[in-house]
């Protein structure tokens, strides 16, 4: 008498899998949309104030990570540079906030 070997997965057990492997995708994205607006907030605060203050020449004005151009003010003979962060107006918070290089005041008054 010879047992008859299972090939393969039946249905449930590969659904059961796929199931699974969502789940863990849906987790993984959630996770890099949330680290994504974190670096973007990053680069703005960061990289994007930092050697527009060192080197003091602009030719073109250059833009945030989400595509608007910085703003630009002079206050009491001192440069400061902002962005109204990823939703482009006033206000908000985590990634939509508005971010400055003035240490006093989230936003410059131009």
């Amino acid at each position: 008498m010879s047992h008859a070997r299972r090939r393969g997965m039946s249905l449930i057990e590969i659904v059961v899998v796929i199931a699974i492997i969502t789940m863990l995708m849906s987790a993984v994205g959630m996770y890099a949309i949330g680290q994504l607006r974190e670096s973007r907030v990053t680069t703005a605060a960061q990289q994007g104030f930092a050697p527009l203050l060192e080197r003091r020449v602009l030719r073109d004005p250059p833009v945030d990570p989400w595509g608007s151009p910085f703003r630009y003010a002079l206050v009491n003979g001192v440069p400061v540079i902002s962005t109204l962060g990823a939703d482009g107006v006033e206000g908000g918070a985590d990634d939509a906030a508005d971010l400055s290089t003035d240490q006093k005041s989230r936003r410059p008054t131009p």
